[in-house]
């Protein structure tokens, strides 16, 4: 359900490490527990992202939650195909619907972000 090469933030992104870069999108959970996505709210590239803030939006046909960096970064790439297809995020989290690219600004960051067995662990007590 969560893949072993991603870590895991305590607001349900995950980050794929590239090297200097990452990208992020929501997880599985985040995307089951807001039903339908009709909407997506994205930052510019070249916006900097600090860890903890929120930095786009996500509405669903149940609510409106805002996208948390899970690190610090300048935006480098957003997935421009979720303004006109926002249901990749329900579709496909891993795949299609990943939401930005940011290059790192403290790789220190990434150690205090969950492995795959830590967040399907969290996501359990949040039940």
């Amino acid at each position: 359900m969560y893949p072993e090469e991603l870590k895991y933030s305590k607001e349900h992104e995950w980050v794929k490490v590239d090297g200097g870069k990452v990208r992020i999108g929501v997880t599985e959970y985040a995307q089951n527990m807001l039903g339908d996505v009709v909407f997506v709210e994205l930052p510019e590239e070249g916006d900097q992202i600090e860890i903890g803030d929120a930095f786009g939006v996500i509405e669903s046909v149940k609510a409106v939650s805002d996208i948390y960096a899970p690190i610090s970064g300048e935006v480098v790439a957003i997935n421009e195909g979720l303004l006109d297809s926002p249901e990749k995020i329900n579709e496909a989290p891993y795949e299609e619907g990943w939401i930005i690219e940011v290059e790192l600004s403290d790789e220190s960051q990434l150690d205090e972000l969950m492995t795959a067995a830590e967040y399907q662990e969290f996501t359990k007590k949040e039940e």
